[in-house]
């Protein structure tokens, strides 16, 4: 079986003096959001807010786990399944992803004049789908 491997464009943003993130367009729920490609961040993750407008219906269930990074020690988490999520020409039929209050990332985003973000693409699809970033090129490679 040959494997295919999907190019998916990034956005570069720059934070004013405090580095670079990276961002691409992902499709959920047929609506299309921006996310942080973030390799540090051990799993996907969606702002509370934004997902529920995308789908007032999105079953999210509160975990037990408190989740570290994004600027604080710690934070209550919950958790949602998310059916078909699309990454360019690829189909996740369905991920769990950690569900956090992101508005802080976003309102500084904002601040900066930049878009505002559904939240991180983390390594838990990185690593399944052999990530390569190519900052040359400005895209995202998926096997």
């Amino acid at each position: 079986m040959t494997k295919t491997t999907i190019s998916i464009p990034l956005h570069i943003i720059d934070l004013h003096d405090d580095g670079y993130h990276p961002l691409l367009d992902i499709v959920i729920f047929k609506q299309h959001f921006k996310v942080v490609l973030d390799t540090g961040a051990s799993r996907t993750a969606f702002d509370h807010t934004l997902l529920l407008q995308a789908n007032e219906n999105a079953l999210i269930e509160a975990s037990e786990c408190l989740s570290t990074g994004l600027g604080t020690n710690t934070m209550l988490s919950s958790t949602a399944i998310i059916p078909n999520i699309w990454l360019g020409d690829l189909l996740i039929p369905e991920l769990e992803v950690a569900v956090l209050d992101l508005s802080t990332i976003n309102i500084a985003y904002e601040q900066m004049g930049h878009p505002e973000v559904l939240g991180v693409l983390g390594s838990d699809i990185l690593m399944k789908y052999k990530a390569v970033i190519d900052y040359d090129k400005q895209v995202l490679l998926l096997t």
